[in-house]
């Protein structure tokens, strides 16, 4: 197999997603393990996609915004922080994902605060390659074609609407987040 930047079919990856939630009942762990039994049903290349594909929508939510939104709802989001709590969003599906990423705030809607649980989701980044060195028994970094590049963190720079110290200024961004999950 030669290297690929193809990324998956969005409505393949969605519908992975989506039957992963189904079967899982919210179950993270369990999640997991219905992505990863998905993926090895895929040919190499679609796994490898799949990663991409992952990080193709990581990257279109590295906003302040969405940050702004990881911060008030686990009580604080460190850098590596914000790439689980943005795995979790994809995990929780097409229309949470799409929603969040137009309004971060729409997230209100969707969790539980009560529920008192950080969330993030980082083993959602390594299914793919899990699955790709289970069907290969190789390491799916080496099947990523150069030509596919998803620059964010030293690379990119977010230019932050909020301040930490400034809960008023998280509060103009997530009205209704801020009002669900108070900063104490």
């Amino acid at each position: 197999m030669d290297p690929t930047a193809e990324m998956l079919d969005e409505d393949k990856y969605w519908r992975i997603i989506k039957d992963s939630l189904d079967a899982s009942g919210g179950d993270l762990e369990c999640q997991l393990n219905c992505i990863v039994g998905a993926l090895e049903k895929l040919s190499p290349v679609e796994i490898v996609g799949f990663r991409l594909r992952t990080d193709k929508l990581l990257f279109d939510t590295y906003d302040s915004e969405m940050w702004c939104a990881g911060y008030l709802i686990n009580g604080g989001c460190s850098d590596d922080m914000f790439d689980y709590f943005r795995l979790w969003v994809i995990s929780r599906g097409r229309a949470v994902y799409e929603a969040a990423k137009k309004n971060p705030d729409s997230l209100a809607q969707t969790i539980d605060a009560s529920m008192g649980q950080e969330y993030d989701f980082e083993s959602l980044s390594y299914a793919p390659l899990d699955a790709f060195k289970n069907k290969t028994g190789r390491e799916l970094y080496d099947y990523i074609d150069d030509g596919f590049k998803l620059s964010e963190g030293s690379d990119t720079q977010i230019e932050f609407t909020w301040e930490e110290d400034n809960p008023e200024s998280l509060q103009r961004i997530c009205p209704d987040l801020f009002r669900r999950f108070p900063l104490t």
